[in-house]
C-alpha cells in the first residue's frame, strides 16, 4: 500500500461457474457502513479537562520498513493525530546491536526537542530512539510500541503485540490483527472510484496478491507451478484476474505471471485461438512494479482474495473488505503465522486454499479502532484525563 504521510524526515536520501451462467451478489458496493469519521480519541485542550492540556503532537519512528510503517501510522490515524514521521537508518553495528545498543550519532539531531507528547514506533532498529527520547523527555514522553520487542515490556509504555506473538503483561494490547490504515470509508471510496486498470476487468474479479520468499516461507518451483495452475482455472472459470506482487516476489515467480497473465498478445497468425486467448488476457492485470501499485482498488474491487501467507499484514488488509480471504502457503511456515492463520479462520474472514474459490459472508475484521480507543485510555491515565473515544463516550 503507497503511504501517505505528512511530514517526513530521514537521516537518508533518496471454483466458479462459465462466466455466461455466474452471477455473484457483492453486497460491499453499497454505502459505507464507517460509524465515524476518525477524529481525535485523545484528550484535547478545551473539552472539560484540565486547563493546561495541550493538543496532542506525536512522532512516529520507523525503520522503513513499509509493514512497520503502516502499523504505526494506522494507529495514528485511528487516534486523530497527524505525526511527524522519522524514517530511520542506523549504520552497521550500531543497526546490528539493535534493540540493545546506542542510537546513531548522525540521527541524534532527528530526536531533538521539543519533544511531543507521545511515539509510536514500530521495528527492532527504532527501539534505541524510542528509549532515547523516553529518557531525554524525562519520562514526559508516552511510548508506544508495536509487534513484540526482543528488549521486553520495560521497552514502552504500551506495546501492541498481535495475538499471536504470545506477549502478556500489563502494559500489552494484543489483538487479533496487527493495525492498518484501512477504513470502511477508504474501501467504500476506492470502490467507487477503482484505478482504471481494475476497473477495466469485467465481474467477478479475485485479486492476487502475491509477497515473497521471507524468513517462513520460500517459494519453491512447485509452489510456482501450482499457484500458475490455479491461476489459469480461475480465468478458464471465468473470473478476472488482479494481481499484484512485491519487492520480495522471486524474479522467477514474476516473469512467469507476466507470461501468464500479460502476454505474448495473441495474433490472427495464431488462428482458432485468437479470440479465446485475448478473452482471457483482457480479463487479466499485474502490477509488477510499473506505475502506481493500484494495491487499494485491487482490495476494494474484487469479489474474492487470494493471498500468500508470507505476509501477515497483507493478509490482515485483506480481511478488513469483507471479500472472502484465500490463503496461499508457500513452502515452509511457522508456528506463530499459523497460529494468526487459524484465529481469523475460526473468525470466518479466511480459509486456507483448496484449490478452488470459495463464496461466504464474514463482518469485515479490522483492530485498528479497538487498538487506538485502548492506546487513549492507558494515554488518558498516563496524563491524568479521560479520553474521548470514537463515539464520543468515555472508557471506563
Amino acid at each position: 500500500m503507497r503511504v501517505l504521510p505528512g511530514k517526513v524526515e530521514s537521516s537518508t536520501t533518496g471454483a466458479a461457474p462459465m462466466r455466461g451462467d455466474f452471477r455473484y451478489d457483492d453486497e460491499r458496493l453499497g454505502p459505507s457502513s464507517d460509524p465515524a469519521s476518525p477524529g481525535h480519541l485523545l484528550p484535547q485542550a478545551g473539552e472539560g479537562r484540565t486547563s493546561t492540556l495541550r493538543p496532542t503532537t506525536a512522532w512516529v519512528l520507523s525503520d522503513t520498513r513499509a509493514g512497520h510503517e503502516v502499523q504505526s501510522l494506522g494507529i495514528a490515524d485511528a487516534l486523530g493525530l497527524s505525526p511527524r514521521l522519522i524514517r530511520l537508518a542506523p549504520r552497521g553495528l550500531i543497526a546490528a546491536l539493535a534493540p540493545f545498543g546506542p542510537i546513531d550519532p548522525r540521527e541524534a539531531k532527528l530526536l531533538a526537542p521539543p519533544y511531543p507528547d507521545l511515539v509510536i514506533a514500530c521495528g527492532r532498529r527504532t527501539i534505541p530512539y524510542l528509549r532515547h527520547v523516553k529518557r531525554a523527555s524525562g519520562g514526559a514522553v508516552f511510548t508506544v510500541y508495536v509487534n513484540r520487542p526482543a528488549s521486553g515490556l520495560g521497552t514502552a509504555d504500551v506495546i501492541v503485540a498481535p495475538r499471536h506473538d504470545g506477549l502478556g503483561g500489563e502494559n500489552v494490547i494484543a489483538p487479533l490483527a496487527p493495525a492498518n490504515r484501512l477504513t470502511p470509508q477508504r474501501l467504500a471510496e476506492a470502490r467507487a472510484a477503482l484505478d482504471p486498470r481494475v476497473a477495466a476487468l469485467p465481474e467477478p474479479r479475485v485479486g492476487l496478491l502475491i509477497g515473497g520468499d521471507s524468513r517462513h516461507f520460500r517459494f519453491s518451483e512447485r509452489d510456482a507451478e501450482r499457484l500458475l495452475a490455479d491461476v489459469g482455472a480461475m480465468l478458464d472459470q471465468g473470473w478476472s484476474v488482479a494481481a499484484t506482487v512485491s519487492r520480495r516476489t522471486p524474479a522467477r515467480l514474476v516473469e512467469a505471471l507476466r507470461e501468464r497473465l500479460v502476454g505474448p498478445h495473441p495474433t490472427p497468425l495464431r488462428g482458432a485461438t485468437f479470440s479465446h486467448e485475448w478473452e482471457k488476457e483482457a480479463r487479466a492485470f499485474l502490477w509488477a512494479g510499473d506505475g502506481e501499485n493500484p494495491y487499494l482498488s485491487i482490495l476494494a474491487g474484487s469479489q474474492a482474495l487470494l493471498v500468500t501467507a508470507d505476509s501477515v499484514n497483507m493478509v490482515a488488509e485483506a480481511a478488513t473488505t469483507g471479500a472472502p480471504v484465500h490463503v496461499f502457503e508457500p513452502e515452509g511456515g511457522a508456528a506463530k503465522i499459523a497460529a494468526f492463520l487459524d484465529a481469523l479462520e475460526q473468525r470466518g474472514a479466511l480459509r486456507r486454499w483448496r484449490g478452488r474459490l470459495e463464496h461466504w459472508r464474514y463482518e469485515p475484521l479490522n483492530e485498528t479502532p479497538a487498538i487506538a480507543e485502548e492506546i487513549a485510555r492507558r494515554y488518558a491515565a498516563f496524563r491524568g484525563a479521560a479520553p474521548v473515544l470514537l463515539h464520543g463516550s468515555c472508557a471506563s
